[in-house]
């Protein structure tokens, strides 16, 4: 019955995930992380592993806490160890679930950050000429046009793309496609990028003829070139905000829900499975009317009485 090896088992869990439940590699790679650290955890406290019960989950959730950790990580955490005990439970004869009846910690959301209008004309008039410039300026565009996260983008294909109708087919969380759209200036970008990068290709490398965008050896762009890159952008304007790759994403979706998109047809563009997740857009939009009222109407403004 419950008699594993826990690399077998984690190994065999890791595989499931990604091959049954379609979860990407980052997630994976996370869940890897917090399990093996919640494994040394028990060996350094001496606990049997066919010990572990709802007490044992709950010292190690106040044990996290503890440590400093942020909510989202420690909520990361747990849900990453209930999914494997879970698994243990349908697949391996693991009688419970010792992290079954532990509730996520509630959180305050924030209000992500977002750049203004004249902040992304800014950030998007850098790039300069050559492969690395068109290259560079098309995924900025791209990214302010279509909300992609930096691993769609990445991830997307010449095949992929329909310029005529200005509409990219991306594969986002949990291997779901759905279409994004591209505006006149990220359509112009993606025109004159197509010439430098035929130049570029790396014709012995299968995977770079189907990828849109390329690094400067012609092999297919990854995540961190595609954030290093960002980053560098992002440096050279001189935010002072503190700003990365996904405040593109949280700049796309204020501003079109800023100029009077459905809510819905927002959600469905960002890839979002819960609605929840994309009103804290429509936040940004009240804190911002918020100001605006502040600043102007004359009873506004707090005064002691």
């Amino acid at each position: 019955m419950y008699r594993r090896k826990k690399g077998q088992m984690l190994e065999r869990f890791l595989s499931y995930s990604k091959s049954v439940r379609s979860l990407s590699e980052a997630t994976v790679s996370a869940y890897r992380k917090d399990i093996l650290k919640f494994l040394s955890y028990i060996k350094n406290q001496k606990i049997n592993e066919e010990k572990i019960n709802l007490s044992v989950a709950r010292s190690y959730i106040a044990h996290l806490s503890k440590s400093g950790l942020s909510v989202e990580t420690i909520n990361r955490s747990l849900s990453a160890l209930k999914r494997f005990y879970d698994y243990q439970v349908r697949y391996h004869g693991l009688k419970v679930n010792p992290f079954e009846n532990i509730r996520s910690l509630k959180r305050n959301r924030k209000l992500p950050n977002f750049f203004f209008q004249h902040e992304m004309e800014n950030l998007l008039s850098l790039p300069g000429e050559g492969f690395e410039g068109s290259r560079d300026r098309l995924l900025l565009e791209v990214l302010y046009s279509t909300g992609c996260r930096i691993s769609e983008l990445t991830g997307i294909n010449i095949s992929s793309i329909d310029i005529r109708n200005g509409i990219i087919r991306v594969l986002g969380k949990g291997k779901k496609e759905r279409f994004v759209f591209l505006g006149p200036p990220a359509l112009k970008s993606l025109r004159e990028y197509l010439n430098f990068r035929k130049e570029r290709l790396c014709c012995d490398d299968p995977d770079a003829g189907r990828a849109l965008f390329l690094n400067s050896r012609g092999t297919r762009l990854t995540n961190r070139g595609a954030f290093y890159i960002i980053m560098k952008y992002i440096e050279r304007a001189g935010m002072i905000k503190k700003a990365s790759p996904h405040t593109f994403r949280h700049t796309f979706a204020t501003h079109v829900l800023d100029r009077g998109a459905d809510i819905r047809v927002v959600q469905e563009m960002l890839g979002h499975t819960k609605l929840s997740t994309t009103q804290i857009y429509t936040h940004i939009g009240v804190e911002k009317l918020k100001k605006i009222y502040r600043k102007a109407h004359p009873h506004a403004k707090r005064r002691d009485i």
